[in-house]
């Protein structure tokens, strides 16, 4: 997440047993073996049809499947919709009366009346049997050994309409995931209908989140989550009276702030002594991480040292700016002139995985800092491709002999993980961050709708619905970060109390069920006592 500034939103997730993840999802003491595509063929099962689609289809889903030309825009309250050539569930739900409830699920989805239940069962016997079921022989079935089989897809279509029943949200989700990482669409088109009836972009944290998990689907279905990704990007509002919608989750979340401020810390720490301080920041987006360690340097005993900042960044950030790199120097810069230290700000507009030293404009005497704030994990590494520019990078880092490097990150297990663990880490972790955004902002606040469609669907669908390249949101959980530094010949450097005192004063003014915990010298933050982020510092 980025600050005001630092635009990266991310997550973490425990490691759970695939056994416990199915229990999410399917009737207990049932192996997933028996759950397979209803499909008489894999193939047919593949086949998805646009017309499907095009019924939970927003923004760049829909229309990216007819090739059209169209993108996703922005109506007078910031909310994304789609042109009219598409149709969008996420602005029905939004503008549904129907469907800003303050219940787990919508009135409109669990049913008492007899005739509607049945109805439901048998539209979900034809997503599991076919719309020949009817004509099935049942002696024939049981001769050939086929009553097992229908009597596992009974008791599978019997859980389906309980869950349906009890509004059970998460499983709901959880069912619609495996159904399609089994490549039984058939399922997956009836589970999709009910969903959409259950999801909320205004309801419960879960029903919010489910109305962006099932963008998602969709658009892996659609094969369109690059280009969501894309679309979504956090834009500044036209007045410059308003904060961005990253500015907004800054301050209402204090994920942001814990970890640029422990990062702030420790570099402030190995620095102490130090007069000429060169900070590498490789993802400096707004740099209003260096706000206030510019203030902490300028009250230093003895005075300030003179500070250089190479703030690296991917060009396309700029609209985010509204301009280039040049704009956070002269910020900088002026806040550095009021505080009398001497300041010098080196640019470059380069994504990180095109960072070489020769870009970083070293020079001879300076103490490095180099900075890895909600970064690394956009780097690709031996999974993605033969160039593993997460490793390289902290080679790099490495060979400039710093003495400091700072690490913040979610965690979260998104990088390697299969599809479906990969969906579950998701819907687990970001509930969490929407469950601690309804502590600060009233579910009916037009900024909080903004913040979460501009700021965190975009990274929800990116994780759930692309694979290969195209999927940029790669976290990784500490025990592996912490094996790629020590590989690199890093050492960890403990926070130093002062840090985690200072963080534990920040988070006194939000609510109570944050939580910090600090072991083997690293900090989380979490919600409930479920980790979200970690910061940490290494030496050579």
């Amino acid at each position: 997440m980025q600050t005001s500034e630092k635009h990266k939103i991310s997550g973490k997730y425990f490691d759970q047993p695939v056994q416990e993840l199915e229990s999410h999802c399917w009737p207990p003491n049932r192996s997933l073996d028996h759950y397979q595509s209803c499909s008489d063929d894999g193939g047919n099962g593949l086949q998805y049809s646009v017309q499907n689609l095009e019924q939970y289809c927003t923004l760049e889903s829909s229309s990216s499947m007819q090739n059209s030309s169209s993108t996703a825009s922005f109506s007078p309250s910031g909310s994304p919709v789609s042109q009219p050539n598409s149709q969008s569930y996420l602005s029905d739900v939004h503008h549904s009366p129907d469907n800003t409830c303050s219940s787990p699920v919508s009135g409109s989805c669990v049913t008492d009346n007899e005739h509607d239940l049945r109805h439901m069962i048998r539209q979900l016997e034809t997503a599991m049997l076919g719309t020949d079921s009817d004509n099935f022989d049942i002696h024939a079935i049981n001769a050939s050994g086929g009553a097992t089989q229908i009597s596992i897809e009974e008791e599978r279509w019997k859980y389906m309409v309980e869950m349906i029943a009890r509004g059970d949200l998460k499983e709901l989700l959880c069912a619609c995931a495996k159904a399609i990482d089994n490549n039984d669409m058939h399922m997956a088109d009836w589970l999709m209908t009910q969903l959409r009836q259950m999801v909320s972009v205004s309801g419960e944290p879960i029903q919010r989140l489910g109305a962006y998990m099932l963008e998602g689907l969709v658009a892996r279905l659609a094969s369109s989550g690059s280009s969501i990704y894309k679309a979504l990007r956090c834009k500044e509002p036209a007045s410059t009276e308003l904060l961005s919608y990253m500015h907004i989750l800054y301050e209402i979340c204090p994920y942001f702030k814990f970890g640029y401020m422990s990062a702030n810390g420790a570099i402030a720490e190995a620095m102490k002594d130090e007069s000429r301080v060169h900070i590498i920041d490789f993802q400096i987006a707004q740099g209003a991480q260096w706000l206030t360690l510019i203030h902490a340097l300028a009250a230093r005993p003895g005075g300030p040292p003179s500070i250089r900042i190479t703030g690296i960044d991917d060009p396309t950030s700029a609209y985010a700016r509204g301009g280039g790199l040049e704009i956070v120097g002269q910020r900088l810069h002026k806040l550095a002139e009021s505080c009398k230290v001497p300041f010098e700000f080196h640019s470059a507009a380069i994504s990180g995985t095109e960072v070489q030293l020769e870009n970083l404009g070293i020079q001879p005497g300076e103490a490095i800092a180099v900075n890895f704030a909600m970064t690394l994990h956009h780097m690709p590494d031996e999974s993605v491709g033969t160039q593993n520019h997460r490793d390289r990078l902290l080679r790099l880092a490495k060979s400039l002999s710093p003495k400091v490097v700072t690490l913040v990150e979610q965690e979260a297990n998104t990088n390697t993980a299969p599809f479906f663990p990969r969906f579950y880490e998701t819907m687990n972790h970001y509930l969490a961050i929407f469950e601690s955004i309804d502590g600060t902002l009233p579910r009916e606040h037009k900024e909080r709708i903004n913040v979460e469609q501009h700021c965190l669907a975009r990274e929800i669908v990116n994780i759930i619905a692309c694979e290969g390249s195209e999927r940029v949101e790669r976290h990784e959980l500490l025990g592996k970060w912490r094996s790629r530094f020590i590989m690199a010949g890093f050492t960890p450097s403990p926070l130093s109390s002062f840090v985690n005192a200072t963080i534990k004063t920040l988070l006194q003014s939000y609510c109570d069920k944050y939580t910090l915990e600090e072991k083997d010298g690293v900090l989380y933050l979490g919600w409930m006592n479920r980790a979200i982020i970690t910061s940490c510092a290494w030496r050579c």
